[in-house]
């Protein structure tokens, strides 16, 4: 079966466009292959500075014949008195069939004329034509550009073209403007170590005839060369190097025969903060640091670089790279000198030139705000004085380190930067620390704060940021989300989660957005309501896409359009995680189906009473003097021993006790439902029907302490 190379030729591709564009053909082109009914194909996409390459094979030499159902007008506007009118002859024209081909079938809107069309299968060729400048132009990038004079865009300017058909060059062009890229079978390789290019013999020879050139196309290849080698160059120097992920993501795609080189620099480098040294290597550099052992605490006056030179002149090229971060080391060891000459507080007021959004002020501005907050949550929790005092040193503190001159260099160093900062001016270890931690999680694989101090100054910085440009209406919709406010909230609810945090939630939102409405000027009931509707949608989502929660023991616990539940999820996070935990728990076990048809049946009769959701006890609702059967009794009975088992579950938040007891209660109120003594509830007496529409009222209640029983789904 034919084999077919696609290689485009470029000018040094960015590492980022060339990871994307990898990413896009690989979905792409097997897509395309299978609209034109190209199926079994094997794609594989491959991707180096100068060129981006697909390699298909599994194609049939010609496209097969395929029957095609084509729709036409309706039967009534198509023949008239059994005779074809000028709609069924136009149709059948264009269709290139005769009138008698034509059939009449039943649809949804009625008769409509049909044809079975047999349509020839295209030579693969013609298709792959048509194809290949759609896959090249279609691809999308940052910052495209042009050249030549046409409105062709790609990430830099295409050079060459191979496409070979097995040993065959399909002659194909991609044309902008005035420029003219015509295909051939050559293929150019390593500027230095193969500056002539090599000329393709056969399609599948591609990846072995550029490996004669020093290319090595496959980027999983080189992936595993760079890892190997960077390996080994550590253990050459007695020491150990992780291995960034997105550090090897992009050296792979910088290099087309990768050679790991061993550099160093001076040791007095070394006093400064090892996040300085490995942010200037790693982001700065590309280069990987080498570190005394796996612990990554202390640094080796090394570094490890990918080159793509020549071999040989690894030593020269060490050199060079030594005199360039030896020079971005000296600026940083510059910036470190100058920012230790002042106190951490003393950078205070520069944070008022500092722009935290245009329509909310200085970053100053935002750090009393966020001061503020860390008060309410303080208050909430009751600290003692100690934590209280640094929670609020820390609060204050926590942006300084953005207008010192290491961070303005290096941005990527905030709050690294101000604990160092702290810790040197003196300050408390925890309040030096929360610095740091405030801004944790920085991303998904991130960890989370640690310290109290952290913990609740994080919050209190991202409940100003959600309220804050919440208040200026800047919504997330759909992808678009640029203040990141999604992983805000998302951080705040795991935080209090993580840490077990006593917070009312509601509590805080309201007291934050009145006093943002208040100096701004805003609805302050319209900007609560819309922070509770997106916290709610938060703790949903965290529910079921990291707790693995059950879609509908999340609206249990959540309820849906439930202004009980709502104020109860926002005013204790904890329990609602908790108690969809728990259920979660008691379906995998089958607890839960011991007392569904019981809670749930009970849950759906009691919506026809009018008995409020919060009433547990049954002494002052029920009235003994209108049962009639045996078997209310026993279920008022039943209802004064569940009581106090509610009452220490919801309080305890131990719902074991509860759902204890609502199995206990189980087999009484099957009996008042079922058997000889069981009562039709919706008795023609009013009174003896609202009793008993009570009775099931408050059994629903008190289960409702755990969750909806009516939003549980059987047997799921």
């Amino acid at each position: 079966m034919p084999a077919f190379l696609l290689e485009v030729g470029t000018e040094e591709l960015p590492a980022g466009f060339l990871s994307d564009a990898i990413v896009q053909w690989r979905s792409r082109i097997p897509e395309s292959l299978e609209t034109h009914n190209l199926l079994n194909t094997v794609v594989e996409v491959y991707g180096t500075p100068r060129r981006l390459a697909v390699l298909i094979t599994g194609l049939p030499s010609q496209q097969a014949d395929r029957e095609e159902e084509i729709k036409g007008p309706p039967a009534q506007a198509a023949f008239k008195d059994g005779q074809p009118t000028k709609a069924a002859i136009g149709f059948a024209s264009k269709q290139g069939v005769d009138i008698s081909a034509l059939e009449i079938r039943p649809t949804d809107k009625g008769d409509f004329v049909f044809v079975n069309k047999q349509i020839p299968g295209r030579p693969i060729a013609d298709i792959l034509t048509e194809l290949v400048p759609q896959w090249v132009w279609n691809l999308e990038g940052k910052r495209l550009m042009r050249w030549g004079h046409g409105d062709g865009r790609f990430s830099r300017p295409i050079r060459t073209l191979v496409t070979l058909l097995d040993e065959e060059i399909l002659p194909l062009q991609l044309e902008n403007g005035a420029k003219v890229v015509k295909s051939n079978r050559l293929s150019r390789t390593h500027r230095v170590l193969h500056p002539e290019p090599v000329s393709i013999s056969h399609a599948t020879e591609y990846v072995k005839t550029l490996a004669s050139g020093y290319v090595n196309v496959p980027p999983e290849n080189r992936a595993e060369i760079i890892t190997n080698q960077v390996k080994a160059a550590a253990e050459k120097l007695g020491g150990y190097t992780p291995i960034y992920p997105d550090l090897l993501a992009e050296v792979i795609n910088l290099v087309e025969y990768p050679t790991a080189v061993i550099g160093q620099f001076e040791e007095e480098f070394l006093n400064l903060p090892k996040e300085v040294i490995t942010e200037v290597m790693v982001s700065h550099q590309r280069y990987f640091p080498v570190f005394k052992n796996a612990d990554c605490q202390e640094l080796l006056p090394n570094f490890i670089t990918i080159s793509n030179g020549d071999p040989a002149k690894s030593d020269i090229i060490a050199v060079g790279n030594a005199r360039v971060i030896r020079a971005r080391l000296a600026d940083g060891r510059f910036f470190y000198e100058a920012d230790l000459a002042k106190t951490l507080e003393s950078y205070l007021p520069q944070l008022e030139k500092v722009t935290f959004q245009e329509d909310l002020g200085s970053v100053r501005a935002k750090v009393e705000r966020v001061v503020k907050n860390a008060e309410k949550i303080t208050t909430q929790l009751q600290l003692n004085p100690n934590q209280t005092q640094n929670i609020q040193r820390a609060a204050l503190l926590c942006k300084a380190d953005l207008v010192t001159q290491m961070v303005y260099e290096f941005p990527e160093l905030q709050g690294i930067m101000g604990q160092k900062y702290a810790l040197a001016n003196g300050e408390n270890p925890e309040v030096a620390k929360a610095i740091l931690e405030h801004y944790l999680p920085r991303n998904v694989d991130d960890i989370f704060p640690q310290t109290l101090t952290g913990q609740i100054v994080g919050l209190a910085d991202r409940l100003d940021t959600l309220t804050s440009i919440f208040g200026l209406g800047l919504i997330p919709s759909g992808s678009s989300d640029p203040f990141a406010l999604r992983r805000a909230a998302n951080a705040i609810v795991n935080i209090t989660w993580l840490a077990n945090l006593q917070i009312n939630l509601s509590t805080l939102l309201e007291q934050i957005a009145t006093d943002f409405a208040t100096t701004f000027n805003k609805d302050a009931k319209s900007l609560i309501k819309t922070l509770q509707e997106f916290f709610l949608q938060r703790i949903r989502t965290l529910l079921q896409d990291e707790k693995q929660i059950d879609y509908d023991l999340v609206n249990a616990v959540l309820g849906e359009n439930d202004p009980e539940y709502t104020e109860r999820a926002l005013t204790d996070l904890l329990d609602v995680r908790d108690r969809a935990l728990y259920l979660q728990k008691i379906r995998k076990d089958g607890t839960l189906d011991k007392i569904y048809e019981t809670v749930n049946r009970s849950t759906r009769l009691a919506a026809q009473g009018n008995l409020d959701f919060q009433t547990l006890e049954p002494q002052s609702l029920i009235n003994p003097e209108l049962f009639q059967k045996k078997s209310e009794s026993a279920f008022y009975n039943a209802l004064l021993e569940l009581v106090p088992q509610t009452q220490a579950a919801q309080q305890n938040r131990d719902y074991q006790l509860l759902v204890t007891a609502l199995a206990k209660i189980a087999p009484t109120v099957g009996t008042f439902f079922d058997g000889e003594d069981s009562v039709l509830v919706m008795d023609a007496n009013s009174d003896i029907k609202q009793n008993r529409l009570n009775l099931l009222g408050l059994l629903r209640n008190n289960a409702r302490v755990l969750a909806d029983f009516g939003a549980i789904v059987k047997n799921l």
